[in-house]
Formats: C-alpha cells, sequence, structure tokens
C-alpha cells in the first residue's frame, strides 16, 4: 500500500488507499466490501472501475497511473467526508491502484454502506465522479499503436463556466488546459532560428 488514510480520518470507519505504483497486486476487493460490512447496513453499494481493452477502435494493452500521492489521500478522505455530509452512511471505502493496471482488472473500487440502499448508491456514484474531477491522479492510456494522458471529462465538467471565466483571470482553473486528439491538433507551426 503506498499511502492511505483511515486512523487520522476524522471519519475512523472510511479506509482510503492508493496502491504502491511498484505492485501488481490486484485490489482487495473482498478486504474493502468486509470493511464497509455493519450489522446495521441495509445496503452496500460498490464501484468498480476496470481496464477495457478497446477504446474509439483502438486496441488497449495497459493503463499506467500516477498520482500526486499526499494531495490525492487528502482529496478521497475530503470526498468521503463530503459523502458523509449528503447521505446518511455507515462506512466507505476506496482504493485506487497506482501504477501498470492490465486489461481486465480493477484500477478503482469505492464501497459504501448505508441503512438504505438509496445513500449506499447514491454516494458511491458521487465518490467515484468525484474522484475523477478533482483528486490528482493521473491516467496514460497505452495501446499497441501508442500511448495518451486521457483527460477526466469529469474535471471539465466539474469546473463549467467557472474554467472559463478563471481562464481569463490567469486562476488556478485557469491553467488547466484540454489535450486534443492528434487528428484535432493545431496546424504545423514553423520555427526559424533567426536566418
Amino acid at each position: 500500500m503506498a499511502a492511505s488514510e483511515s486512523d487520522n480520518n476524522s471519519h475512523s470507519t472510511d479506509l482510503v488507499e492508493l496502491l504502491d505504483p511498484t505492485s501488481t497486486a490486484p485490489i482487495d476487493i473482498a478486504r474493502l466490501v468486509n470493511h464497509v460490512r455493519d450489522p446495521a447496513a441495509g445496503a452496500i453499494a460498490t464501484f468498480e472501475g476496470t481496464t477495457r481493452d478497446t477504446f474509439d477502435g483502438r486496441r488497449v494493452v495497459e493503463l499506467r497511473y500516477e498520482a500526486y500521492e499526499p494531495m490525492a489521500i487528502k482529496r478521497l478522505a475530503a470526498t468521503c467526508a463530503a459523502a458523509r455530509e449528503k447521505w446518511q452512511l455507515i462506512r466507505l471505502a476506496v482504493s485506487h491502484r497506482l501504477g501498470v493496471v492490465p486489461v481486465g482488472e480493477a484500477s478503482v473500487f469505492v464501497a459504501a454502506s448505508a441503512v438504505h440502499r438509496a445513500d449506499a448508491m447514491e454516494a458511491c456514484r458521487y465518490v467515484i465522479d468525484e474522484i475523477k474531477a478533482g483528486v490528482p491522479i493521473w491516467k496514460k492510456e497505452v495501446y499497441e499503436d501508442g500511448e495518451v494522458w486521457k483527460e477526466n471529462k469529469e474535471f471539465f465538467d466539474s469546473v463549467g463556466a467557472a474554467h472559463d471565466s478563471n481562464r481569463k483571470k490567469g486562476c488556478c482553473c485557469g491553467s488547466k488546459v484540454r489535450v486534443e486528439a492528434e487528428e484535432e491538433k493545431a496546424p504545423h507551426t514553423h520555427h526559424t532560428n533567426g536566418v
């Protein structure tokens, strides 16, 4: 385990972890589900994000994840705290792999338990959406014929109009840029060395 926050968390019932990028071990899903299991829980909802084998007609070989780990752990814990404010939850568990994740294996797993299923299900969706929108974890998709760093649509959706107005002001979110696909790149620019 690269980093985790459970004992230091304001909710010791939450488990938040980033897995060691040098490890090839999969996420221990049973351990996470058992972590959220509780006699008071009438529901456990989960989300498992896996590496698919194709994207836009290209064969995917693997995903590679990198993170700013100290901030990622803090953002994951803050996301769990925010979910607790919105829904009546008993326990939460979030695990994200770093490093190489082969096709068919889980990259991220979220589990939430609650007295009622609606709270667990809505919290689970909220947590994964917030991970994609605001946690500093970056994904590279590796294909048979190349690789590309992937954008999270959720990030751009979350900043929306604020992104556009902040970009003009030079604020923090204004420095984010959308990476264009190969065929959409700007026209070739010719540079001279002053001759």
